[in-house]
């Protein structure tokens, strides 16, 4: 199983990235929300490194080994809960998860059916089946640390995940990754309320 990949990026496509990997290219798959966050996290030599989920594409006559990258666990976790709804298989899942994982989780958090059918490829009956499955199986929408589910903008990679506040635009919080996983929601929310 492959769990993470890091190379240089040789090519970038609508929905996957092309790494070369010591000489080998592989083809990730990439969803909407973590393409749009791509070139944020690129280094100036162009490696890139992604957290992994791989699966086989079965066909009548062949599997093809197919890899989705993520920015970081979180994600990839989301995504794996994602696709337990019946009728969202893997690829279904990269096409529809084109917004922030957060407004998917806030979405599905608030049962907001008509949020998810903006979503590509989630029409009303797929839409109720995701809030109904989150409802038996412990809430997948609680995934997402707390923070996540702030009306913020964020920009997360392997080492910082950084907040960016509607209300004030100037107003920045990063934090080390580590840490934002272990913090208590607490101090997110005394500094939500900060926010002027």
């Amino acid at each position: 199983m492959i769990s993470h990949i890091a190379g240089k990026l040789r090519q970038k496509k609508e929905s996957s990235v092309v790494l070369d990997v010591n000489g080998i290219h592989y083809e990730v798959f990439l969803p909407g929300a973590v393409m749009k966050a791509v070139d944020a996290i690129i280094a100036p030599d162009g490696a890139l490194k992604l957290v992994t989920y791989h699966y086989h594409h079965v066909e009548p006559s062949r599997a093809v080994p197919v890899l989705v990258g993520f920015l970081n666990e979180i994600e990839k976790e989301f995504f794996e809960k994602f696709i337990t709804v019946s009728g969202i298989g893997p690829r279904g899942a990269v096409r529809a998860l084109n917004v922030p994982f957060s407004q998917v989780a806030r979405a599905i958090d608030e049962a907001d059916t008509r949020a998810l059918k903006s979503l590509p490829g989630i029409g009303e009956q797929r839409a109720k089946e995701i809030i109904a499955k989150d409802i038996r199986e412990n809430r997948v929408s609680k995934l997402l640390p707390t923070i996540y589910k702030l009306p913020f903008t964020e920009v997360i990679t392997e080492s910082i995940v950084a907040f960016i506040s509607p209300r004030s635009s100037n107003m920045i919080f990063v934090v080390e990754n580590d840490s934002f996983s272990k913090t208590r929601r607490s101090v997110f929310e005394l500094l939500w309320q900060a926010i002027p």
